[in-house]
């Protein structure tokens, strides 16, 4: 594979961007189909009934796509659900080399729809740009090949480690550019779940307000009182595994986890949170009294200290998004 491939898959990932707010449950696939003449042709994965990546790609290609190389994200489709199988398109397009970033693990394709297209002689190379196409489609990956949804655990913090004044009264930690990409989290989400303690000391609404997109569905930890602004919400007083096994069968491919602190020590004792997003303000509580983004004690010794790798970071205005994911692989 050569540089203009990895241009091509790179382009694709930046195409199926454009998918992940709105075809969900099905993944954010993109696809660039380059013809025979250099004319390049994308696509990406439509809603929920309509036509996928790959069909929106030929079908702007029309004539053109015979004898083309198409790059797509994610393994094509080789079965009918809400639509026909994407191999089927690609070999009667006349299409010669697919090249995927990665083959999917729904137990409905597995290297089926490659398989089918290689019976067909068309050339099919698989990996590229695989990291970053894992990246963009984790939690559809981690879905399928665990049955529950991606999770992910947001955090406010000063930056001395504490998301709240020993008051318990509520307010801002960060500011507004951190706040409206809090709620981009949110859109590319499917749930948004807190504890009752955070419902009675905020009464938050957990919506999608300052970014494009559709509001996650609600989950309280416990019970929220009945005028509380969250509703409608899912309350849920059985074990996280239960939660996680449920939702997962529910379709839920990313649960965003805002807190609090008894929260967030839940979950990550249990090792359930697939990464973690701290958006750390340039302010400092002071002393040790207020409440930690953590619950309970800590660790006795340096030894016994909880180590992620680091992912990513940016500046949000005055702020620092954080973004680490545990060492073992989750995805």
């Amino acid at each position: 594979m050569n540089d203009i491939d990895q241009q091509s898959m790179r382009e694709a990932v930046h195409v199926a961007a454009s998918a992940q707010l709105t075809c969900r449950p099905n993944p954010w696939v993109g696809a660039v189909l380059v013809a025979a003449d250099g004319r390049r042709f994308s696509g990406f994965t439509q809603p929920v009934g309509q036509s996928h990546a790959e069909v929106q790609a030929l079908r702007a290609a029309g004539d053109a796509a015979r004898g083309a190389t198409m790059f797509v994200t994610l393994e094509p489709c080789n079965h009918t659900g809400r639509t026909p199988p994407c191999t089927d398109a690609i070999i009667a397009a006349g299409v010669s080399r697919v090249v995927v970033g990665v083959s999917d693990p729904d137990s409905r394709v597995a290297g089926s729809g490659i398989a089918r297209l290689r019976e067909a002689g068309i050339q099919v190379e698989v990996g590229l740009c695989a990291n970053l196409v894992s990246e963009q489609l984790a939690p559809y990956l981690h879905h399928r090949r665990t049955g529950r949804p991606f999770v992910m655990l947001k955090l406010a913090t000063t930056i001395d480690g504490f998301i709240a004044a020993k008051s318990g009264a509520g307010g801002w930690i960060t500011g507004a550019v951190a706040r409206r990409r809090v709620h981009e989290l949110r859109a590319a989400s499917d749930a948004i779940l807190v504890g009752a303690g955070t419902v009675r000391a905020d009464d938050p609404q957990l919506t999608v307000r300052d970014a494009p997109g559709s509001s996650p569905r609600r989950i309280v930890l416990g019970r929220a009182s009945a005028d509380a602004r969250i509703h409608p919400c899912t309350e849920w007083t059985g074990s996280l595994d239960g939660l996680l096994d449920s939702l997962g069968k529910e379709g839920v491919l990313q649960l965003m986890v805002e807190g609090g602190a008894n929260v967030a020590a839940q979950f990550h004792a249990a090792g359930l949170i697939d990464r973690y997003v701290f958006h750390i303000a340039p302010a400092i509580m002071g002393g040790g009294d207020a409440v930690p983004a953590f619950a309970g004690d800590t660790a006795a010794t340096l030894a016994d200290v909880w180590r992620g790798r680091l992912v990513s970071t940016q500046q949000l205005g005055d702020d620092v998004e954080v973004v680490i994911e545990p060492e073992r692989s989750q995805t």
